[in-house]
């Protein structure tokens, strides 16, 4: 059996992938588990999944929390909060081989101007339960 978050975040990571509008801002194959060393943003990282069991009577459930950064590829928080944007819509309607979603949320969004790059970065949390 895979693991919930194996199964989850390859259906995100397509779904972030198959989104032309995404990929028209930062690019194929820009999407990552870390932020690449050899690749100038902008980009995609997911930088956090953590999973809390939430069983239920008769079946397993999880409850995951995603956090996906978004690295602009200037000082804009609205160059970044585009990619944001896009990266929360890509929660809705998600198949994962395994699982049924049963709740997709959009928690927040912050933005900063990294001091260490000088670029905008969006971080998104997203929140889903599946059983």
């Amino acid at each position: 059996m895979t693991h919930p978050i194996v199964s989850l975040q390859a259906a995100l990571v397509g779904a972030l992938e198959g989104d032309a509008a995404l990929v028209a801002l930062i690019g194929a194959g820009a999407v990552f588990d870390a932020p690449p060393r050899d690749r100038p943003a902008p980009y995609v990282v997911v930088d956090r999944h953590d999973v809390r069991q939430r069983d239920g009577d008769l079946t397993p459930g999880q409850e995951h929390r995603v956090l996906i950064h978004c690295w602009a590829d200037q000082p804009s928080r609205k160059a970044a909060l585009a990619l944001a944007e896009r990266v929360a819509a890509a929660r809705d309607g998600l198949a994962p081989a395994g699982l049924a979603v049963t709740h997709a949320e959009h928690m927040r969004t912050e933005t900063i101007i990294d001091a260490a790059t000088g670029l905008a970065r969006a971080a998104v949390l997203l929140r889903f339960f599946s059983e």
